[in-house]
């Protein structure tokens, strides 16, 4: 396999072995799923899953990362958690929307972003059952490649009115978070065109990139449910944040194509999408 060449040989490596172990894990996920599947571990609540596939994963990528650069530090969602001395930090959710995996439903990703000094400079998501990969290089573009020849540029859409916008969320595990969650949906819903709930941060951040949401948000991620995804889509446009003037967060993440960003980010605000 070939990689385009980036101006710095550094990023050209680690978007190289990002690539390579989302490919292969994509791969695992997508090909090594039992029949029987079951559930391994519950995270906040028992509707927030672990799969013995989730593991398997995290342990590939972290495996076949370490060997290539032993030095770099790791923050996996299933328990990868180690400083590294080289600067570099792997940000990793091994299966981004394990319950759609656990029903057989297509819409789950691998995630894969590596930062440098604490800044995200590469992102890799690969969704398998689409037969995509999506991917960013800091301040070098978005690209996917897929059903299309070759690789292509990914471009957020143009801005819409923001009665017209298609907008992606996600709930919470966490029963009384999601009750909160579906009261800011009710309010949001008669000012779109329509919103839509696919079960994966990454998935959802990616579409952004590519023109087939005009805007995304969620409460309660954590990095490695958004360190590529957000890198993705900013690279192919879209603007990115949190509560305003704040960066994605835990509280609050918003994406969306310039012109609808900030108005979805102010109904937000004023509806107290931010808390429970």
């Amino acid at each position: 396999m070939t990689y385009p060449l980036h101006s710095d040989p550094l990023h050209s490596d680690l978007l190289a072995l990002a690539k390579e172990a989302a490919g292969r894990a994509g791969a695992l996920l997508r090909d090594g799923r039992p029949a029987d599947l079951a559930v391994a571990r519950t995270k906040s609540s028992p509707i927030d899953v672990v799969t013995e596939m989730d593991i398997a994963a995290e342990k590939l990528i972290t495996d076949l990362i370490s060997e290539h650069r032993p030095d770099d530090g790791f923050l996996g969602e299933e328990g990868a958690a180690t400083e590294g001395t080289s600067g570099v930090r792997w940000v990793i959710d091994p299966l981004d929307g394990t319950v759609n995996y656990l029903y057989g439903l297509p819409t789950w990703a691998v995630s894969i972003a590596a930062e440098l000094d604490g800044e995200t400079v590469v992102g890799v998501v690969a969704a398998p059952m689409r037969g995509e990969t999506y991917h960013a290089v800091r301040g070098e573009g978005a690209r996917a490649t897929g059903a299309w020849d070759g690789e292509r540029e990914l471009v957020c859409r143009p801005a819409p009115p923001l009665e017209q916008a298609l907008v992606s969320t996600g709930f919470n595990y966490v029963t009384e978070v999601r009750v909160h969650q579906a009261e800011v949906v009710r309010k949001l819903i008669p000012l779109l065109r329509d919103i839509r709930r696919s079960g994966s941060a990454a998935v959802d951040l990616c579409d952004v990139a590519a023109g087939r949401l005009d805007g995304y948000y969620e409460r309660g991620l954590h990095p490695w449910d958004l360190a590529a995804g957000d890198l993705i889509a900013r690279e192919a446009g879209a603007v990115t944040g949190g509560r305003p003037g704040e960066r994605p967060a835990h509280a609050l993440t918003v994406a969306g194509t310039p012109g609808v960003f900030e108005p979805l980010q102010r109904l937000l605000e004023d509806f107290g999408a931010w808390h429970d």
